[in-house]
């Protein structure tokens, strides 16, 4: 099963989360997809995450985040012990997300999106100091990324599967590139299936 958490301001309509869909579908496991509009309260965003997953075995489990989803991606891989890929996640987002206090849009739609300033002390609670286990991460980081500092991400995610893209951007805009080997670490690709068999 992988459980997808876009960013923030994002959505299912995202292009990453629409191109694994795709791909899921493609291998005949859409049922093993799962993609939810996250609420805009940390609290509400992680309280679904555990709803959705709470009947899934952590081996057969991975929470693919990007950007805020990659924050909270990281503190569900440690309480639930699945794996986790995390595209261009966010570290410290405390920082980063106080200037976002207020209303604005969706990224993908029109829809009204507040975010309001008790968020920032929700997402104290989901701070993850050191991953325990890197060895059931796997980070993509993009050197061009103008949200996020790509270093930050490779020190928080010291010892687990790296792969760093010279330039692109925050979005990762040839994330069509990376399919094959985030569905792999996912137990998701074709061979993967045969060799379980």
């Amino acid at each position: 099963m992988i459980l997808y958490l876009h960013g923030f301001r994002s959505s299912p309509l995202s292009m990453k989360s629409r191109l694994l869909a795709a791909q899921m579908q493609a291998l005949g496991r859409a049922n093993e997809w799962l993609c939810p509009q996250l609420p805009a309260s940390p609290k509400l965003a992680i309280e679904l995450a555990l709803e959705l997953v709470n009947k899934v075995a952590p081996e057969d489990l991975t929470i693919i985040g990007s950007s805020l989803g990659g924050y909270y991606a990281t503190w569900l891989a440690e309480q639930l012990g699945c794996r986790a890929v995390l595209l261009n996640p966010a570290i410290v987002p405390l920082i980063d997300l106080e200037q976002h206090v207020g209303v604005t849009t969706e990224f993908h739609s029109d829809k009204p999106f507040e975010f309001k300033r008790e968020y920032i002390d929700e997402l104290r609670d989901f701070a993850v100091a050191k991953i325990t286990q890197p060895q059931r991460y796997f980070l993509i980081a993009a050197t061009g990324d103008e949200v996020l500092d790509y270093r930050d991400m490779l020190a928080h995610y010291q010892g687990a599967q790296q792969t760093v893209i010279a330039g692109s951007d925050h979005g990762i805009s040839e994330f069509a590139d990376y399919l094959a080997p985030v569905l792999a670490f996912c137990g998701m690709a074709p061979d993967a299936e045969s060799k379980r068999q």
